[in-house]
Order: C-alpha cells, then sequence, then structure tokens
C-alpha cells in the first residue's frame, strides 16, 4: 500500500508536474482543430454516401 501524503507535499508535487507540461502554440492548436473538422467533415458525407447506397439496396430488394 501507498503511503500517505500530507496535502501541502502532494500540491507541490501536483505543481511539478504541471511545470513538465508542454503545452502546444496557438498556430498547433489552431492547425490540429482544423485538421479534426475536415476529418469530421468527411467522415460525415463518407457515411451519409453509404447510408444512401444502402437505403437504396434494399429499396429495391423489398420493392
Amino acid at each position: 500500500m501507498a503511503s500517505k501524503t500530507n496535502p501541502f507535499t502532494f500540491l507541490q508535487q501536483v505543481r511539478a508536474e504541471v511545470a513538465k507540461v508542454v503545452w502546444p502554440t496557438r498556430r498547433e492548436t489552431v492547425t490540429t482543430t482544423i485538421m479534426t473538422l475536415i476529418l469530421v467533415f468527411m467522415t460525415a458525407v463518407f457515411f451519409f454516401i453509404v447510408d444512401q447506397f444502402l437505403s437504396y439496396g434494399t429499396g429495391l430488394l423489398f420493392s
């Protein structure tokens, strides 16, 4: 079992770990956001097309 740490020591450790975090630049954040939106749009279009083909095929099969 892990030993207990007092709250002050815990907060010091948390602060030290947060200081190690490498935050993305604004440009990296914007680029990643734009790429994510493009991929979400492409995925939505893909599934829309697949859904239309399946709907058409099902309509032919059952009519």
